[in-house]
């Protein structure tokens, strides 16, 4: 068994490896070249702080790694079913660790007391919990707008998470599109229908404007929507989104090692 970076290696073999690795996975997931492509690019990927665990020729383990300014981000972690519980996992997450003693970022499913387990051994701590919700109610159109992003998320409530913060957004391959007006906004991915950002100015909110973005960026994708990991100190935004209809799907811990 051999640990390396993932420089050289291609999203056709990245992608059969994480489909592998996820296929038994609380919330499977089935990845394309160009969707993992687009996901990790998105957030940062960086092949030569990314380890793969290699059988031979074969690809069966992996922690693909992110960069942002001064931290870095695990923006997954998957060792397939026919390799596990041999350590694999730890030895690919001490080889980022080794590589690049920055800040490190992960977020796990609060069900996996393994990898919880795992992840406190190696040094991280929980930073804070990280709510997701899917959204079906498509409604009526909004106009696109050509927002100046960091004037909206001026209002946000809470840090926004790695995935959805502004430097995430704006290294997007794929096409997002900002709908709404001065009062309030969203940010949207049709291609993945996933819900960036939505922030309503502080003086317009309880007014509808809210719940008529999150129908228009339904409307906008064409099926639910993904709401992924917003801070779960934010209770005002999870009664806005219970009450505008989402249905909640998991919970993650983000977790942080320090230099």
């Amino acid at each position: 068994m051999e640990i390396r970076p993932l420089t050289g290696i291609g999203w056709d073999v990245l992608a059969a490896a994480f489909t592998e690795a996820f296929s038994d996975y609380a919330v499977p997931m089935t990845m394309t070249a160009d969707a993992l492509a687009n996901m990790q690019l998105r957030r940062g990927y960086a092949a030569d702080v990314s380890f793969g665990a290699f059988d031979g020729a074969r690809l069966v383990g992996f922690v693909l790694t992110c960069r942002d300014g001064g931290r870095v981000y695990n923006s997954g972690t998957g060792v397939v079913p026919s390799h596990r519980r041999r350590g694999l996992a730890r030895a690919l997450v001490d080889a980022v660790i080794a590589s690049a003693p920055a800040p490190y970022v992960l977020e796990v499913l609060e069900s996996n007391a393994r990898a919880i387990a795992l992840y406190r051994e190696l040094g991280f701590v929980e930073t804070r919990r990280l709510r997701c919700w899917t959204y079906a109610i498509a409604g009526d159109p909004q106009p696109a707008i050509t927002g100046d992003l960091e004037v909206l998320a001026a209002d946000a409530d809470v840090e926004l998470s790695w995935q959805n913060s502004l430097a995430s957004i704006a290294r997007a391959p794929e096409p997002h599109t900002v709908i709404g007006d001065d009062r309030g906004a969203a940010v949207v991915f049709p291609g993945t229908a996933d819900l960036a950002l939505l922030v309503v100015r502080r003086a317009n909110r309880r007014r509808g404007h809210g719940k008529r973005l999150l129908a228009a960026a339904a409307h906008l994708a064409g099926r639910p929507l993904k709401i992924l990991n917003i801070d779960a100190r934010a209770t005002e935004i999870a009664a806005f989104l219970d009450a505008a209809g989402a249905q909640p799907l998991v919970t993650q811990l983000e977790m942080m090692r320090p230099r």
